[in-house]
This record gives C-alpha cells, sequence and structure tokens, in this order.
C-alpha cells in the first residue's frame, strides 16, 4: 500500500467517524426543547458543511497522481482541523 493510499484510508475513517459523531448530536438535538434545537440544528448543519468540505478534499486526493496528492495533503489536513474542532466544541454545549 502506497502512502497516499494509506492516508486516503485514514482520511475516510475519520470521515466515517465524524459522521457517527454528528448522527449522534443529531439524536441529541431531537430531544432536546425547541429553543435548543434551532441552536443545535444550526450547529450540526454547519459541521455538515465542513464535513462536505472534507469529503470534497479526499475527493480531490484521491484523483490525484502519485506526485500530486503531497500538495494536497496540507489542504485536507486543514480541512480535518476545522472539522475535528468544530465537532469537539459542539459536543461539548450538547452535553
Amino acid at each position: 500500500m502506497s502512502m497516499k493510499e494509506a492516508y486516503e484510508k485514514k482520511l475516510q475513517a475519520q470521515l466515517d467517524e465524524c459522521a457517527a459523531e454528528i448522527d449522534k448530536l443529531k439524536a441529541k438535538a431531537d430531544k432536546a426543547e425547541a429553543n435548543a434545537q434551532i441552536e443545535y440544528y444550526k450547529q450540526i448543519e454547519e459541521l455538515k458543511s465542513k464535513q462536505a468540505n472534507l469529503d470534497g478534499k479526499l475527493s480531490e486526493l484521491k484523483e490525484a497522481s502519485e506526485d500530486a496528492w503531497e500538495d494536497l495533503k496540507a489542504g485536507a489536513e486543514s480541512a480535518w482541523d476545522s472539522l475535528s474542532g468544530a465537532l469537539k466544541s459542539a459536543a461539548s454545549r450538547f452535553k
């Protein structure tokens, strides 16, 4: 397995994990009071937007050649950091 393939698998696993966490947050939001639901759903939409951005970066990475994928790695890392941070922040607010 090449470094590129290993990185793609790692990123896909992180994306899948985040999707599961977002689903958990949505379940909590569904059970929240009406006032809290509005804020929760807004945060979930922001998370989904960041998730879609990372998914796009992963797609670009998959299509890149072995030589070019390193150039895209920084953008993917940045998107992951953004999503990960937002997810942690949202999870702490949902408690």
